[in-house]
């Protein structure tokens, strides 16, 4: 028998626009092999929400290989450990998977089986399924290169298998030894290909009308958005299958009337598409992006703040600040795994400003509750959100007027905070300010049945605006913010360091929402 190929699955669970498979089958048998490794696990970004979204889509995957003739071999443990017992059996030569741009401890985790397969003379041959670029120094050409990708024919699934039969325990088998602690969340998005084709199919086709105006509430967004962040990061739909589609669908959309809405729709999304991999080509390119400022002039901008920090995050876990629709959104993210994309950044900008909150301590407690937890894309937003680029404006969301402006009458705090379901419309976004014959009357009183604000919103926010321009007036930050636009700024609307440049007042400039 012919050596087999092991086709090491990782983050492209999938057998469509799956390159690495489709080329190991045109050489031989294979052994398409998925280890779930329990030291991953272990990291603090990690959750039980992500393993049983991930399981959903392995089980998924081992139906599709099955049906092709050829069912997934699953094991538990350490890859090196499972290698060598398939190389002990098998003998095999070479292995393939695709790249992955994932935390430093996948990182490590592949040095590892690089020097594996160097000391076994076994060739391993990685495929790209995103548009990063590995070992790129900037950014000029990075754009059109994508394009390219993401233009270029999607790789075929096999009609059939040949392969090295079935493994002595089943994918649900194995996974059943599997102990990772269950979360408490009330509305788990269901993993696997269908599930992640089915709403790629009904976003394209309905959904899409309204997602351009849509997408930044929190009451619109659950409906209006894709929701295919999860998919795209365990890879059961590609990137490119859901660019080409949304191309087609733009097409068939240009000859019917009326549909400008959904046109400008697809087109935002598009964009966002192509954002996915801007974002995971920075912790790419600069790896140290997870664990250290990316412009190094903030290196222990917000050090001062341990005195301050452990009871401003507790609460900030527990959805208890006391500001109502902040509150509402991080129990809802808690509770669902899930929470549109202005909501996210609104609730990193608060910890990082108004709670001045160290962002390593929120992208980790933020990385556990989002199901869709992509490396690359949490740790740059983190980032730039947090106010530690050096070439994105520094984004101070107000809680009052995000509450005002994206829920006006208070449906979305009072679905998630029942405390206040009482609350008069004009109470809701400040309801410490309600009088105390009030708060008897509708059943809520401000520190007993919900929780005093943590603070002024305003005066927080003047406290971190001061702090942030003493630091930019007394460190030389513009050499350092140069370095990180020519190695990670975008080359399609190309900005400027936003420090060492002041606005016409003669302060730093800062956005306001």
């Amino acid at each position: 028998m012919t050596a087999p190929i092991v086709v090491w699955f990782k983050r492209d669970l999938r057998v469509t626009d799956h390159e690495a498979l489709v080329s190991a089958v045109k050489e031989g048998p294979i052994i398409p092999l998925y280890v779930f490794e329990p030291e991953y696990w272990t990291n603090d970004y990690t959750s039980g929400r992500q393993w049983l979204f991930l399981k959903d889509s392995l089980l998924s995957l081992d139906l599709q290989l099955s049906q092709m003739g050829q069912p997934l071999w699953t094991a538990i443990g350490t890859i090196e450990e499972v290698l060598e017992r398939l190389y002990q059996r098998f003998q095999f030569q070479r292995m393939v998977s695709h790249q992955e741009t994932g935390p430093g401890w996948t990182y490590q985790r592949d040095l590892r089986v690089k020097r594996w397969c160097e000391a076994h003379r076994v060739k391993w041959s990685q495929y790209r399924q995103h548009g990063v670029i590995r070992g790129l120094q900037q950014r000029q050409g990075w754009a059109a290169q994508w394009a390219t990708l993401m233009d270029h024919p999607q790789a075929e699934p096999p009609e059939a298998l040949s392969g090295v039969g079935k493994p002595l325990k089943s994918v649900s088998e194995v996974l059943e030894d599997v102990s990772i602690k269950d979360d408490l969340i009330v509305s788990q998005q269901a993993g696997g290909r269908d599930h992640g084709i089915e709403l790629l199919k009904s976003f394209l086709n309905e959904r899409c009308e309204t997602y351009r105006g849509g997408m930044s509430s929190p009451l619109t967004g659950e409906l209006v958005c894709s929701r295919l962040s999860a998919h795209f990061s365990v890879g059961t739909v590609s990137l490119r299958e859901a660019w080409q589609q949304t191309l087609e669908r733009r097409d068939e959309l240009k000859e019917e009337t009326g549909r400008s809405r959904a046109l400008r729709s697809l087109k935002s999304f598009q964009s966002r598409l192509h954002w996915h991999c801007h974002f995971i080509q920075k912790l790419e390119s600069e790896s140290r992006l997870e664990f250290e400022e990316l412009h190094r002039g903030f290196i222990g901008l917000r050090a001062s703040s341990l005195d301050l920090e452990a009871e401003r995050f507790e609460r900030f876990q527990k959805g208890s600040l006391g500001w109502p629709f902040v509150d509402a959104c991080l129990r809802c993210l808690a509770a669902t795994g899930w929470l549109n994309f202005r909501m996210r950044a609104m609730l990193v900008s608060i910890a990082s400003y108004h709670l001045w909150i160290d962002w390593r301590k929120t992208g980790a407690q933020m990385a556990r509750w989002f199901t869709d937890f992509e490396a690359g894309i949490h740790w740059s937003q983190i980032q730039m959100q947090s106010g530690t680029t050096g070439i994105n404006a520094n984004r101070m969301y107000s809680p009052v007027k995000q509450s005002e402006d994206q829920d006006p009458n208070g449906v979305f705090i009072k679905r998630w905070i029942p405390e206040l379901s009482q609350v008069p419309t004009e109470w809701i976004h400040q309801p410490w300010r309600m009088p105390l014959s009030l708060q008897h009357q509708v059943g809520c009183r401000i520190g007993a049945d919900y929780p005093e604000p943590i603070g002024d919103p305003q005066q927080l926010a003047r406290e971190a605006r001061s702090r942030l321009k003493m630091w930019i007036e007394s460190h030389d930050l513009k050499p350092e913010a140069q370095r990180v636009l020519k190695a990670h700024g975008s080359r399609l609307r190309q900005s400027r360091p936003r420090y060492g440049k002041k606005s016409a007042s003669g302060q730093m400039a800062l956005d306001l929402e």
